[in-house]
């Protein structure tokens, strides 16, 4: 039989779309309430419970400088309740840049000259990876163009290459992909590598901006990318992360059409998505439109947007790039953030400097946080967070649904506070400079007395402690 490749054949036949643009225009030109209606919202939030579409307009459309903060308190509440103080940290791997599509704000558009186009091979590949596991990394995201290239073997055999491929102590547990829209046959072969999350965004869930947006390439299909994690469900992919580019369209708009979007997939397939992002358009090389962006919020307007979407879907991750600066990211961490990714470099090859071309040459856009994976662990530990590489749930099948029963009654912190400390304590013995070995070594401690004596896993907890200093690895509840 011969073997499969090049991008799949698009088929959207009998689809339509599920984001109802004049209902999400209705709902931010009406919705409004007052500080008690705001503070009912928030109780329901606070009981675990995603809002409906009219709920998180109202949120959305707050002004009042009191009710707003008040928003924010609720998110900082609900973000302590269910997550407790931990980030999760992982670091973005670019394996190729080639790309069919024409998508005006991004630096891989197919017509930009000004782009140097690669493609890691796999032995470039494994470099990329030994110098990331040897900075400490455990978790990945492979990010890829839309390009023949970049079938779903390709994408399958670049996975498996991580996954093998050993530095020192170090080794990548989770291996997240952003990659094109497959078929479900194409998600099959990607989730048999081992894959954790699928991660697509939908850049802007309006269509009219959308097709103004992305004039040619398969990515110009509107419902072809809409309905990407159907597919992905379909094919057993039970993790999928969601998100929407700010700054294409109204902040407002495409807060509410991920809304419809998680509720769209918990009615066909009982889970929402594991993750949501919402970057900003951040300048690209050889793209005006990405330094200039019609719809770019305020950071007071997008940090309000992180809150009202830490209370409408309660139990849903969300993260944060580096394509914010560090004070705005530290920010938004209190309001909600559950992943940041650090030490990252999104130029093809950039972390192993395998070539002398400049790593923004390379890369799709530009980013504002460049601090080393160290500093960001040291500085998340003096600012009373806790660091964590866990991957235990993805492992122990605590995705998709299962995922959802632990998240859902708040009892997710109980598996990954445990789990937090004893990656980050193997961090800290493997990795830590002296400065981040003492901050991380205190966080260790003030955590290990603030987790209840009741629990029956605190014993347990403080016996893998002993074993991970004795120099035992990848302990996990």
């Amino acid at each position: 039989m011969e073997k499969k490749t090049g991008l799949p054949k698009v088929n959207v036949e009998g689809l339509k779309s599920f984001i109802p643009e004049n209902e999400i225009k209705d709902l931010l030109k009406n919705a409004s309430g007052d500080k008690k209606q705001v503070g009912d919202i928030i109780a329901k939030s606070l009981a675990k419970n995603r809002l409906d579409p009219q709920e998180m307009a109202i949120l959305l459309n707050a002004d009042d400088p009191e009710i707003i903060e008040q928003i924010k308190e609720g998110a900082r509440t609900l973000k302590k309740t269910i997550y407790g103080n931990r980030i999760v940290l992982f670091a973005p791997l670019y394996v190729g840049n080639d790309c069919i599509n024409n998508c005006t704000y991004c630096g891989f558009r197919k017509d930009n000259l000004d782009i140097v186009r690669k493609t890691l091979t796999l032995k470039e590949l494994e470099k990329e990876v030994r110098t990331l596991e040897s900075r400490g990394h455990k978790r990945l995201i492979m990010v890829y163009g839309e390009h023949p290239r970049y079938d779903p073997e390709f994408i399958a055999e670049t996975v498996r290459k991580v996954y093998e491929t050993k530095e020192g102590k170090g080794e990548i547990r989770r291996v997240n992909i952003n990659a094109a829209p497959l078929d479900v046959e194409g998600f099959k072969t990607v989730k048999a590598a081992g894959i954790g999350t699928y991660q697509i965004f939908q850049e802007t869930y309006h269509e009219p901006t959308y097709r103004a947006v992305h004039p040619s390439g398969l990515k110009a299909n509107y419902l072809w990318r809409l309905y990407s994690f159907d597919r992905a469900m379909e094919a057993g992919i039970d993790d999928v992360g969601m998100g929407a580019l700010i700054g294409l369209y109204n902040h407002k708009f495409e807060a509410l059409a991920m809304l419809y979007h998680t509720i769209h997939l918990e009615e066909k397939f009982g889970v929402g998505p594991h993750t949501i992002s919402f970057p900003r358009i951040e300048p690209a090389i050889g793209s005006d439109y990405a330094s200039h962006p019609p719809y770019a919020p305020t950071d007071e307007e997008f940090m309000k947007m992180i809150a009202v979407i830490r209370l409408a879907v309660p139990y849903t991750g969300m993260i944060l790039t580096a394509r914010e600066p560090v004070a705005l990211r530290n920010e938004a961490i209190g309001y909600g953030i559950s992943q940041i990714d650090a030490g990252s470099d999104i130029g093809v090859g950039a972390y192993s400097g395998q070539d002398e071309i400049s790593s923004d040459k390379k890369s799709q856009f530009v980013l504002s946080d460049n601090r080393s994976l160290d500093q960001v662990i040291g500085e998340l530990c003096e600012a009373d967070f806790l660091p964590s590489f866990c991957t235990g749930c993805y492992r122990l099948g605590r995705t998709g649904e299962h995922f959802m029963e632990f998240a859902r009654p708040g009892f997710v912190k109980r598996f990954c506070t445990p789990n937090a400390i004893l990656t980050l304590l193997e961090y800290v013995m493997d990795y830590a400079s002296p400065e981040t070995y003492d901050k991380a070594m205190a966080a260790i401690d003030r955590e290990v007395r603030a987790y209840p004596d009741s629990d029956p896993r605190k014993p347990v907890l403080l016996a893998r402690i002993e074993q991970v200093k004795a120099g035992k690895r990848d302990l996990f509840f």
